[in-house]
């Protein structure tokens, strides 16, 4: 396959960038699965952007920065806040239906960390309807082809450029395509663990195959798990979505008392990570489970603003508005990824990322809620943009890591570390698979320690060029939590309890050994 332009991915960062790419010449996307299979689409609370009255870029920037813990690109964040609402008032003049009060207004909604309700949604499936309005505006463009059921196997490097992506065909079968320039928009990683919200497709090839091929990654060691995830024994880990506490849901213990202010004062609506922390500490301070409850607000509301959470509620045998919710956190996000300016471009010529695949350092340590789905809009349409304009120029990593920051560490990945060498990522999870992903949440996951992250680097074994993207993605944030002696946003060592600007207020890019 041959195109100008080539998109790994089918999320909001994906579909923005190919809308960039509008009349520029061929636009090949390669999915996974199917268009709509990806972590957008299970988005539920919304999307964040200051286009409320009573509400600014620069209050966006801090509540961004606050939640970020001291590592966040202010520069970056910047970017993200005040090309925001702009990108958000094109996709209404598209067609996307954001719920709107009786005066026509738009109904904005309120999530931990901000300080004002700024969170646009459609009801609780603001990522589905972004997705198929985004996919309704890019399929029909002449120049845009989709190419489904396309698992991505490793980049193309030629000359020091990347000249395409080796990847599998539905049949098994083994096939290339070939673009001046790539866009790695691939999301996140959320299977590198057993316990995610994340689908089955979200398990860290675009990361994994970026930095086999040599580009530089950051930040890995910050994963977000998100605190309310539907704990039922013998059902998935379905995401009960933060804009449930927005509108008045509360966490409480086995007694039914409220008790997330004995670990942080903004109670309920504190950051994800300092939640996450606080569910699982009080499980082990009573030995009894977590619940959610919407008691106190109105049944015919919550079943009207949380369709789908509700429906998913049901399935259990639960009534989202009558019944206590049994919660508990699970992996979420990945705040870490392969670097890239605010343009997407990355370490290699030719290769971009945007999206949760790629590390702007917009979400420092900790992302603030609903700013997932700005990031991909706003920085998946800068990567279009830059893609039109200089395919081919790279950020340049000596000054990245020259910011005072960041500092690059270069590592040995096992083998020769060249591109388009990488074994066939599997669709489903294999045994082994399954083995490294209950490693990553029992030694990797909300509460680390020196002696389980090398007990867990230890049992995943020397890195090589064949293994799958899972088993890559695991090392680089095992090897990123250990390196990391402190605590910051969604890293907790117990080891190292507290946080240390003086040692550690910055963020560690890592790239392959030449």
């Amino acid at each position: 396959m041959q195109a100008d332009f080539l998109i790994i991915g089918s999320g909001i960062a994906a579909l923005r960038a190919a809308a960039a790419l509008s009349g520029a010449g061929d636009v090949l996307i390669l999915t996974k699965a199917g268009p709509l299979e990806g972590n957008t689409g299970h988005a539920q609370g919304g999307i964040a952007a200051a286009v409320g009255l009573d509400d600014s870029p620069e209050r966006h920037l801090a509540d961004t920065l606050a939640a970020g813990d001291g590592l966040c690109d202010t520069r970056a964040v910047q970017v993200l806040v005040e090309d925001g609402p702009r990108y958000v008032r094109e996709l209404i003049d598209w067609g996307i239906a954001f719920d709107r009060r009786a005066n026509g207004e738009l109904e904005l909604g309120l999530e931990a960390a901000h300080s004002v309700r700024r969170v646009l949604h459609v009801r609780d499936a603001t990522g589905r309807d972004l997705g198929r309005g985004l996919w309704e505006h890019v399929a029909p463009l002449p120049n845009v082809r989709i190419h489904a059921h396309a698992c991505a196997t490793g980049l193309i490097v030629e000359n020091g450029r990347c000249a395409g992506v080796r990847f599998l065909g539905e049949d098994g079968s083994s096939a290339e395509a070939r673009a001046r320039c790539t866009l790695i928009a691939t999301g996140g990683a959320g299977q590198v663990f057993s316990e995610t919200t994340n689908p089955p497709v979200a398990t860290g090839d675009g990361i994994a195959i970026a930095f086999r091929a040599g580009a530089a990654v950051a930040d890995m060691e910050f994963v977000q798990f998100h605190p309310t995830a539907l704990k039922v024994p013998g059902q998935p880990r379905f995401l009960l979505s933060e804009a449930l506490r927005g509108e008045g849901a509360r966490l409480v213990n086995e007694s039914g008392e409220a008790f997330m202010t004995r670990y942080d004062p903004a109670g309920d609506l504190a950051p994800r990570d300092r939640v996450a922390r606080g569910i699982v500490r009080e499980e082990q301070r009573t030995g009894g489970r977590i619940f959610l409850t919407l008691d106190r607000v109105d049944p015919r509301f919550v079943h009207e603003r949380f369709p789908l959470i509700a429906d998913a509620c049901r399935r259990a045998g639960l009534d989202l508005a009558k019944d206590r919710i049994p919660v508990g956190p699970a992996a979420h996000y990945l705040m870490g990824g392969v670097v890239t300016d605010v343009d997407g471009r990355t370490t290699i010529p030719g290769l971009f990322a945007a999206g949760e695949a790629a590390c702007t350092g917009v979400h420092g340590a900790n992302r603030l809620a609903s700013n997932s789905l700005l990031e991909g809009l706003v920085f998946g349409a800068r990567a279009g943009d830059a893609m039109r304009t200089s395919p081919y120029a790279p950020i340049d990593p000596a000054v990245v890591a020259g910011s005072g920051s960041v500092r690059a560490q270069a590592l040995t990945h096992g083998g020769s570390g060249s591109a388009g060498q990488s074994a066939p990522v599997r669709q489903g999870i294999s045994p082994d698979i399954d083995a490294t992903r209950k490693i990553m949440w029992e030694r990797v996951g909300l509460f680390r320690d020196a002696d389980g992250l090398r007990e867990a680097l230890e049992r995943f074994g020397a890195p090589t060029d064949d293994e799958p993207s899972v088993l890559t993605v695991g090392r680089l944030i095992a090897r990123a939590a250990l390196r990391r002696e402190e605590s910051r946003g969604g890293h907790y060592r117990l080891d190292f309890p507290h946080k240390d600007d003086a040692h550690w207020k910055q963020r560690v890019m890592e790239t392959v050994k030449a």
